[in-house]
């Protein structure tokens, strides 16, 4: 552990140079990327292995063996394995049952990812506030939506405003933090609508000792080249529903019925499968996941330590009953010009420091859907840094 001496408060002449040489530092590094990929074992000897083999396409070993190792990290019962984050997601909503024209209430600060899986299955984003202490959906404003802005006919939660139904909820573990997801699952029950875990950045991170994605209906995982653990691009839905397993694991591979040699299709399928290929590093790589978690948790420390010694930033953290996996460390500045000045010197220094993503009813293709009030992500979208998270080697 780094010794770090307490210091009073400075202006932000002073602490953002402090900051950069502080993330040299513990990087080891003058350039220091955001969250770059890490890979620490088997990863060329399984690519080998499967090229040898042949199969480097989605029938293979790697996958079921990826699918198996997910399943049992994470206790779900059930893991299909596909291309990307993104057609997980859209994937989980189709086979739980969201149609053309029907709604997805989510959340505005997250990666413009959730709500493209909702529009590609022809629904539309309905959007409501986070909570400033987990930045994932507020369940109180959930609640207020639902009560003031729905009413129930035919066992259906209909919008009053556009007569559409809302067919799923989509919450976010933003960052990797888990949000309030038992109390917007047990709104969910009571409204009959299903929960479908934006888990994509909290692979490792866990709510009253459950892994998220374990919750709703479903949850999806994402395996691109900046997450926990990666598989160059990948996904992975996961849930305890056999039916949903088996449902979304036949639509992703064409729907093909199986068969020794004929090629029977008994619905309208699609090529999401995850390759041979993309599984061999996904194996290799869940082999150190636990190694890889504790690294950044030490990192997470390190950082929470050295911001607590400013007055004027603050270090974004977990409730006390959560376990994130701390895939990107976030602070948060009070006042805006001086997060703005801060991103301009550390990007122009070679540190690799991000807003929040804008939020996406803001985005010129979503700032007409349904939204409810969404004061605190207004408020807080414009304070948020995340600071360089990847593996310190």
């Amino acid at each position: 552990m780094l010794y770090l001496k307490r210091v009073n408060k400075f202006t932000h002449k002073y602490f953002i140079p402090e900051i950069v040489s502080f993330i040299k530092k513990i990087y080891n590094q003058e350039k220091v990327l955001l969250h770059e990929p890490v890979f620490l074992g088997n990863e060329k000897k399984y690519l080998q292995k499967c090229i040898d083999s042949t199969f480097v396409s989605y029938v293979g070993e790697y996958v079921t063996e990826f699918e198996d190792m997910i399943a049992k990290y994470t206790d779900s019962n059930y893991a299909v394995a596909v291309v990307n984050g993104t057609v997980a997601l859209k994937l989980a909503l189709e086979v739980c049952g969201v149609k053309p024209g029907d709604e997805v209430i989510t959340q505005p600060l997250t990666f413009v990812a959730t709500v493209n899986a909702i529009s590609h299955c022809k629904a539309s984003p309905v959007f409501i506030d986070i909570d400033t202490d987990t930045l994932g959906m507020s369940p109180e404003k959930l609640e207020l939506f639902l009560k003031d802005e729905t009413t129930c006919k035919y066992g259906k939660v209909i919008n009053k405003k556009t007569k559409n139904k809302i067919s799923a909820i989509v919450p976010v573990h933003t960052f990797g933090f888990p949000c309030r997801i038992d109390d917007i699952v047990q709104i969910g029950n009571r409204y009959n609508i299903p929960i479908i875990e934006d888990s994509a950045e909290s692979l490792g991170s866990f709510y009253k000792e459950k892994h998220t994605g374990n919750f709703g209906r479903a949850g999806i995982i994402s395996f691109n080249g900046n997450k926990i653990i990666t598989t160059g691009g990948g996904g992975m839905i996961i849930t305890n529903d056999e039916q949903i397993a088996t449902k979304a694991k036949h639509l992703s591979t064409t729907a093909k019925v199986p068969h020794g040699w004929e090629y029977v299709h008994d619905e309208i399928g699609y090529n999401y499968r995850m390759p041979n290929i993309n599984a061999a590093v996904g194996v290799a790589q869940m082999e150190n996941i636990n190694k890889i978690l504790k690294n950044k948790k030490e990192t997470a420390e390190l950082y929470k330590q050295f911001i607590s010694t400013f007055e004027d930033i603050k270090y974004f953290d977990k409730l006390s009953y959560t376990n994130p996996n701390y895939w990107l460390n976030t602070i948060l500045f009070n006042d805006i010009s001086i997060r703005n000045e801060f991103l301009e010197i550390t990007n122009n220094q070679g540190i690799q420091t991000r807003p929040a993503w804008r939020l996406l009813n803001k985005l010129i293709m979503y700032r007409n859907c349904i939204s409810g009030n969404l004061d605190n992500a207004l408020i807080i979208s414009d304070k948020i840094v995340n600071l360089p998270s990847g593996y310190r080697k």
